[in-house]
Formats: C-alpha cells, structure tokens, sequence
C-alpha cells in the first residue's frame, strides 16, 4: 500500500492535527517511520514529541506506555557543549487507526521548537477492522473526558 510522509516544526507546548478521517473509515495507517531534527545546532533542548490517537487536553514531558492512545514517542535531547545529537524513537507498529492523529511536543529544559517527520502506511480494513479501529478511539475520547 501507499507511503504518506507529513513534516513540520512544533512549538513547545504545541499541538498539530493530521487529518486523516474519511467518510467511510476504510483506510486504516500504520506508523512506519518517526524522526525528530532540532531547530538548529546552536540551543539546548530535550524535547518529548507524542503521537497520539486523540487530542491532548494537557501536554507533558511525561510518556507512560500503559497510555493506549499513544501511537509513537520520540525523545531528542541536545546541549551545545555535547558533540552529538541523541535522539530515542518507539513506534507501536501494531496501531492501527482510521481516524485524525495528534503529535505534541514539550521541552523539559527550555522552550524549544522541534521539526518531525512521520511516514504512515495506507492499509484497506474490512468491515470488522474498520468497526473495532472507530470504537477504540471513540472508547479512548470517552475515557479522557471521564
């Protein structure tokens, strides 16, 4: 199936929608690659990026994996006075979702914008994939809001 890439550069604190929902729900993604890039190599900064399968209502530093709308994480964390860059990836390959996805970033040492970059693959769902990937995330947004 079809390769979707999607790009961009966050703020702290900031969240971005990929719109991905479709009238009928049969194009289920799979997240195949998630990369982070500091702003410029001139700043410290260790950023936490989330991806998410539903909006955030608070946006942290912190990553708990018994979460299960998170679909990806990425840590990356730099100083001027290190020689490299260190960056920490995890994507749940077994997520599969039909509808929007949120990515968050927060800075737990300054203020510091990221860039990411997220490859998704289209996959066709049947009826019943389609039917159990719509009530998860409904069931998730219930959940948040109780």
């Amino acid at each position: 199936m079809p390769i979707k890439s999607f790009r961009g550069k966050i703020a702290h604190g900031g969240q971005d929608t990929i719109v991905l929902h479709t009238n009928d729900g049969s194009t289920g993604y799979v997240i195949k690659k998630f990369q982070l890039m500091a702003k410029d190599a001139s700043e410290n900064l260790e950023n936490v990026v989330k991806v998410t399968s539903i909006k955030q209502t608070v946006i942290d530093g912190t990553v708990d994996f018994n979460d299960q709308t998170i679909l990806a994480v990425g840590m990356i964390w730099a100083s001027t006075s290190q020689s490299s860059v260190h960056e920490s990836n995890i994507i749940f390959e077994n997520m599969t979702f039909n509808q929007d996805i949120f990515i968050t970033n927060y800075d737990v040492q300054t203020t510091s914008e990221v860039n990411y970059y997220i490859e998704l693959e289209q996959v066709k769902l049947g009826l019943d994939e389609n039917t159990v990937a719509t009530l998860k995330d409904i069931r998730n947004i219930e959940a948040e809001y109780l």
